[in-house]
């Protein structure tokens, strides 16, 4: 029996974004599957960002754009799209990445042979700071367990569709001191199934491109090490499995970055 995916909520977290967040809603608009709704969260903006989405919203009904009065952060703005969501499948696309045009209707199409899975990602490929897409490619497996996502976080935020419900017990943390995502992730790949280990199902095709960033976690190496190291703790992971994990993250991310500014060009501070 094959899953029924009504339409999709597409939730877009936005500060600032007037640089880039034409390019991420004509993505969405340009979709091959055509039953969604974009809920866009301006996260207190002081820019353009408010009018560039009003814009869009004056030719296409499907788009809301929502104003938080204060800044309250990507975890708070995301848990906030997902409570409004209309659809039961939610997918989330960060204001400075985009999508292929038929990421949506290959996701729906993979979940729908998968039917007691409750979250689906992509591979990515990369836009470098200096605007040259990068010719290396993140490659995913077909499934990823919980405890893979430890060792390497190859589900991509602005790549997943996930079920709403499962987002309502496991919203994401608002603690900007952890990838809240990798947090997110974990618990529902962790807690979602108690008769047997839920998994993802990946799509090895670059559906989503991610743009990387100098002052963003892209771009601060360390920083991102930090949080990467603060998200076990915050899970409960025991210490020595966090320092096996920690280290497989950091060598496979070192690899990784690597490899984009090799095939690149134009990528500040790896």
């Amino acid at each position: 029996m094959q899953k029924r995916i009504n339409g999709v909520t597409i939730i877009m977290p936005a500060y600032n974004a007037e640089a880039t967040i034409n390019q991420a809603i004509q993505s969405v608009i340009k979709q091959s599957y055509a039953a969604w709704e974009l809920i866009v969260i301006d996260d207190k903006s002081c820019d353009k960002t408010s009018s560039i989405v009003q814009s869009f919203i004056t030719n296409d009904p499907r788009i809301r754009l929502i104003s938080n009065q204060q800044n309250k952060g990507v975890s708070v703005s995301r848990n906030i799209g997902v409570a409004l969501a209309q659809y039961q499948w939610i997918a989330f696309l960060d204001s400075d990445d985009y999508w292929e045009q038929n990421k949506l209707s290959k996701q729906i199409e993979a979940l729908q042979e998968h039917k007691d899975c409750k979250l689906c990602f992509t591979g990515t490929r990369y836009l470098c700071s200096g605007g040259d897409l990068s010719h290396y490619i993140l490659q995913v497996p077909s499934k990823v367990f919980g405890e893979d996502i430890l060792r390497q976080n190859v589900i991509s935020c602005s790549s997943v569709l996930v079920e709403k419900e499962a987002l309502l017990r496991n919203p994401m943390p608002n603690i900007r001191t952890l990838h809240e995502d990798l947090a997110t992730w974990y618990k529902i790949l962790k807690s979602e199934n108690k008769e047997s280990a839920s998994y993802a199902v990946g799509i090895n095709e670059p559906l989503l491109v991610y743009r990387l960033s100098s002052s963003g976690k892209s771009g601060n190496k360390l920083k991102s090490a930090v949080m990467q190291w603060k998200t076990y703790r915050y899970l409960g992971i025991s210490f020595f499995k966090s320092v096996a994990c920690f280290i497989s993250y950091v060598v496979r991310n070192v690899n990784k970055y690597r490899k984009i500014r090799k095939q690149g060009g134009g990528l500040a501070q790896i």
